[in-house]
């Protein structure tokens, strides 16, 4: 199938993003890298009257480290950009990991960080990272700028905060901790496949005491939007995250967490899998604490 007629435009300034979104006279459309958009279209699932293209905006392409140690990274920054970033790898590694478990080369080369993020597919890598990493999205509408925490950007499958009129201008990623490890681990049938289910996470090393810290555990494939286990992360807070904790960190998973049946995995598999890929990413997140 090919896609029903289109406009296209390619605005120079975020202001005009917005008015064209906000214009009810006919449904407009974002595209930046199109790797989510451009198969919808083509399948006749969105047929939007108008498609807006962000790429020719500079402040949207840009990634940086602001003052405060804040990662940002603008709606068109592509995913192989910040995934190559020198800064990601050595500040935010669980990041520049999780994408580069996204699909294959072709796919980071064209699809944007934010692109991802604002798509929400629950099985997807990115908005896994972002609750993990505790990233807070900036929205900007006709009624201002706006700034939501992951916890309450991931609404249900494929919906996030922003709404119809407004634009996920930039995903900020505060610094991580001082002694800090992560991991991400997917289980999928094939390399560049969506996750069957996965988990991130971030541990931080109380050095004086040799136990954790602070603990997040955050698993996609596993709900309609990424799922954070406070039970696991209890079990391993105060703990030397030697095998009892992580032993005690899987029972809270095969025990808290909920997800559905489908084609591709019974909910046992994902949860017994979940459970799995959990007890290795806490030893791998305790051996890089540093």
């Amino acid at each position: 199938m090919k896609p029903t007629s289109f406009d296209y435009t390619a605005p120079s300034t975020v202001g005009e993003v917005v008015s064209l979104l906000a214009d009810e006279e006919r449904e407009a459309k974002v595209v930046a890298g199109g790797q989510s958009l451009i198969p919808m279209l083509n399948m006749r699932l969105a047929r939007p009257g108008l498609l807006v293209d962000i790429t020719r905006i500079p402040e949207l392409g840009r990634l940086y480290v602001d003052e405060s140690g804040n990662l940002r990274i603008g709606a068109a920054v592509r995913q192989a950009h910040a995934a190559a970033d020198n800064a990601v790898r050595d500040g935010w590694p669980l990041l520049a990991a999780a994408i580069g478990h996204i699909g294959h080369p072709q796919i980071r080369n064209r699809g944007t960080v934010c692109g991802s993020l604002a798509h929400h597919d629950p099985a997807a890598e990115l908005p896994t990272a972002a609750l993990a990493l505790d990233a807070r999205f900036v929205i900007t509408g006709p009624r201002g700028t706006r700034t939501v925490n992951a916890e309450d950007f991931f609404v249900a499958t494929f919906s996030t905060a922003v709404d119809a009129d407004e634009l996920l201008t930039e995903v900020v990623f505060p610094p991580p901790p001082a002694h800090h490890g992560w991991a991400f681990e997917e289980l999928t049938r094939r390399h560049g496949d969506f996750a069957t289910v996965g988990a991130a996470v971030v541990l931080e090393r109380d050095t004086a005491a040799g136990t954790v810290r602070t603990a997040r555990v955050v698993f996609c494939g596993a709900g309609p939007v990424p799922v954070r286990l406070p039970a696991a992360e209890d079990a391993l807070v105060g703990s030397d995250a030697g095998e009892q904790a992580r032993a005690a960190a899987a029972r809270a998973v095969l025990a808290g967490l909920t997800p559905s049946d489908d084609v591709h995995a019974t909910a046992e598999y994902r949860r017994e899998g979940a459970a799995h890929l959990l007890v290795h990413a806490c030893t791998t997140a305790w051996e890089r604490c540093r």
